[in-house]
Order: structure tokens, then sequence, then C-alpha cells
């Protein structure tokens, strides 16, 4: 395929993959630990607050994940962040594409590995 110059596909489809993968990483944790604040959350996820605020934000608005008083939450203002029934649906198709990336990852790392170390025989021959 010939280069156009125009990159924006790319580009747009790694920041498509850079959201998805961050949502499902919120959702995973969420999932695991419906009570944590927006900062321990963010802290988690190595992003800053109000990154995760947008991604709740954007979150919310899909209905994949709401928020719920819990009297017995650690969370001060008495919440929990809960996936809903569409979330739970939506975390497991993400949790496919994203394990189907890590794998091609994965598989172009083990082969740039495996070139690396040939290259190294070659040159202790």
């Amino acid at each position: 395929m010939p280069n156009t110059g125009n990159t924006r596909p790319n580009m747009a489809s790694r920041q498509q993959q850079l959201q998805e993968d961050t949502a499902y990483r919120v959702m995973r944790i969420l999932d695991e630990n419906p009570d944590l604040t927006q900062r321990e959350l963010a802290e988690r996820l190595g992003v800053s607050t109000s990154g995760l605020n947008y991604c709740l934000k954007a979150l919310k608005e899909k209905g994949l994940v709401k928020m719920q008083n819990f009297a017995q939450s650690k969370n001060k203002f008495g919440y929990v962040y809960v996936l809903t029934p569409k979330g739970i649906a939506e975390k497991a198709a993400l949790t496919g594409r994203f394990l189907k990336r890590k794998l091609a990852e994965y598989e172009a790392l083990r082969m740039e590995i495996e070139n690396l170390r040939s290259e190294i025989e070659q040159v202790g021959d």
C-alpha cells in the first residue's frame, strides 16, 4: 500500500485502541474493587484523575458503569462504581479483543527476540 502521507487512520485506530484498553482496565479493576475512589483508581491505572474522570463519564454515558450509594463503602462519599449488565457483557467483549492484541504483540516481540538472538549468534561465529 503506497504511503500517501496520511497517517491519520492509523493514529485514530491507535487512539481508539488506547481508549478501549483504558476502558477495559477501568472495568476490570472496578469489577474487582468497586469502592475505589477515583484517585485510587487513577493511581492503579497510571492516569490522571481528570483522565479517569473523562473515561468514567464515557462509560456511564454508554450505560456500562453506574454509581451506587453504598453505606459501607470505604469511599468517604459512600458510593461505589458497578458494572451494569451491559457493562459486564462489554467487558467480556473487550477482554477478547484485548487478549487478541496482546497475543499479537507477544508474538511480534517473540519474533524480534528470536531475530536478535540469531544476529548475536552470527556475530559470535
